[in-house]
């Protein structure tokens, strides 16, 4: 990071920062790199495909990497029903039970190596109840154990572990799970864990057959302690499943703000860019040096230039509805057979080379979500280009684009199975505004300002996809997110009254996605999903399936 950023000067005692909201439990706060702007992955959905990894390597945990079985079941009424093919689900949970990494080259033939692999594999549909609509319940086994968890994707990559073996938990997969199954000796025993180890919480969890105590640390168990323990009381050894989230959280974590509002309030008297609150918050959240964010985001911007500068050279994978649009764009440009629309022109090339890259199965960042994950990258990694700015502007953009996400993701969803396409190319234009008024050199307030009002733009944005597909509308929805930041953060730069702050905006985005029909919300029951040549796309896209 160039020189010592002012955040970093003038952050303060966290005892005196202003209230945070209500709604947002201490263990809960949001993370730039993990819930805003990534992961970097593979596939073409982060709530399918790098939420189904990550759900996949806890799972593998569990079973200790011994699986031989596993039975896998959705809800009808739920999102993953109709589209776990499609949009990954099925091929992130396999790299997941085979200890992959979300940017695994090996992802696209997951199933085949699963097989390979001699994991017996079965797929149902089954009544879970009133359950979020990603859902994951998942049975493993071998010759000597068997366990069942549950589990959802809340979007953009993100999970809860919400029960194991009929055990109500909250794993998030941001910390060590160490789990003690007994059916005597459990008080004793979760003190004897609170009195040895530097554990963060031990949490005693009564079963219908036992009980369960689980222990949750910011670093690795001492295994000195667990085999004193599990000799002292006679127990077996523990499960033990590590993080699978970037940054990790802790008992006493704290973070300066929480809303825009706060935000504003505590930038009173500091007078911070954007980018570094965003700083603020994430050193602070993370308890990582602020020169570790900045080269954190760094690195995520070179990444997105590479997979940008990838897709402009044409991209091919034959399992996708569109072919290589971004050559034609660009032969379009160089040959002046476009409208000039400067800046926008860029934008559009960079945007759609992104997407295509995510549906060729390349690395992409999801930002904040894999199906948005052209917008925010080619906005600004055009823009700039256009502007003559370098990476460290690209980056400090980013961190306006990311702290703008951090009040979306406390307050709403960015998973369009719970609010629709809003939730996903909407947060995305809101971030984006934000972060080209950054790039120009705007104020705080202003790089607000655009965030809310590229939100307003973007109330009700349906989600339905054709044939199941992250592809169509989905490209042209990231063009008109990009397209409407870029106008918001002119009107911004200009003065324009938003009206209704960003924190009321979020709210409402998230009331109006919530009030959407299921059919419309990433299920391809609604929409342009059911169109006649929509049908024919998805009839034609199976045949080749089975011939493959």
């Amino acid at each position: 990071m160039p020189g010592k950023s002012r955040a970093e000067v003038q952050i303060g005692n966290p005892s005196m920062h202003t209230k945070r909201s209500e709604k947002i439990p201490l263990s809960s706060y949001p993370s730039i790199f993990n819930d805003v702007i990534g992961p970097v992955m593979r596939g073409p959905s982060s709530s399918h495909c790098a939420a189904a990894l990550r759900i996949g390597r806890i799972a593998r945990a569990l079973m200790d990497g011994k699986i031989a079985q596993v039975i896998i079941e959705f809800d009808p009424e739920g999102s993953l029903a109709t589209t776990h093919q499609s949009q990954g689900s099925e091929m992130g949970l396999f790299g997941g039970f085979l200890g992959w990494e979300a940017t695994d080259a090996r992802l696209a033939n997951s199933p085949r190596a699963i097989q390979e692999a001699g994991i017996q594999v079965t797929t149902r549909l089954t009544a879970l109840g009133d359950v979020h609509p990603n859902t994951y319940q998942i049975t493993l086994g071998n010759l000597n154990e068997q366990h069942m968890m549950t589990a959802i994707s809340t979007g953009g990559g993100m999970i809860e572990v919400v029960a194991i073996d009929h055990f109500k938990v909250s794993m998030a997969g941001d910390c060590y799970e160490t789990l003690f199954y007994l059916d005597s000796n459990a008080s004793e025993v979760a003190d004897a864990l609170r009195g040895r180890l530097t554990a963060d919480a031990v949490h005693l969890i009564h079963g219908p057959a036992g009980n369960l105590i689980e222990v949750k640390t910011h670093v690795p168990p001492d295994p000195t302690v667990l085999s004193k323990v599990c000799e002292r009381y006679g127990l077996t050894p523990p499960k033990i499943l590590p993080p699978v989230l970037p940054v990790l959280s802790k008992r006493g974590m704290t973070v300066p703000f929480i809303t825009c509002q706060e935000m504003l309030e505590y930038n009173q008297d500091k007078d911070l860019e954007p980018w570094e609150l965003a700083i603020c918050y994430e050193g602070q959240r993370g308890g990582i040096s602020h020169e570790q964010v900045f080269r954190q985001m760094k690195d995520i911007v070179r990444l997105m230039q590479a997979s940008i500068q990838e897709g402009r050279n044409g991209t091919h994978f034959d399992d996708r509805i569109l072919g290589a649009q971004s050559v034609l764009f660009r032969e379009g440009i160089q040959q002046h057979r476009l409208l000039d629309a400067g800046v926008l022109n860029r934008i559009i090339l960079d945007v759609t080379a992104m997407m295509e890259m995510k549906s060729a199965m390349g690395v992409i960042v999801a930002a904040p979500t894999a199906g948005a994950c052209g917008g925010l990258p080619g906005a600004c990694i055009g823009a700039a280009e256009v502007m003559g700015l370098g990476e460290d502007e690209i980056t400090k953009a980013l961190l306006a684009a990311g702290l703008t996400g951090i009040f979306i993701a406390a307050h709403a969803t960015f998973a369009a199975e719970v609010g629709g396409c809003q939730a996903e190319c909407g947060s995305g234009s809101g971030m984006t505004a934000a972060a080209l008024v950054t790039l120009a050199g705007g104020t705080t307030q202003q790089a607000m300002d655009a965030a809310s009002m590229a939100l307003q733009n973007i109330l009700g944005m349906i989600c339905d996809p054709v044939a199941g597909r992250v592809e169509v509308p989905c490209l042209g929805k990231n063009i008109l997110a990009a397209s409407n930041a870029l106008a918001c953060a002119n009107m911004a730069l200009a003065g324009y009254d938003p009206v209704i702050p960003l924190d009321e905006v979020i709210e409402v985005m998230d009331q109006v996605g919530k009030s959407l029909p299921r059919a419309l919300r990433c299920t391809a029951l609604g929409g342009l999903s059911t169109t006649r040549t929509a049908r024919t796309i998805e009839a034609r896209l199976e045949r080749r399936e089975l011939n493959a």
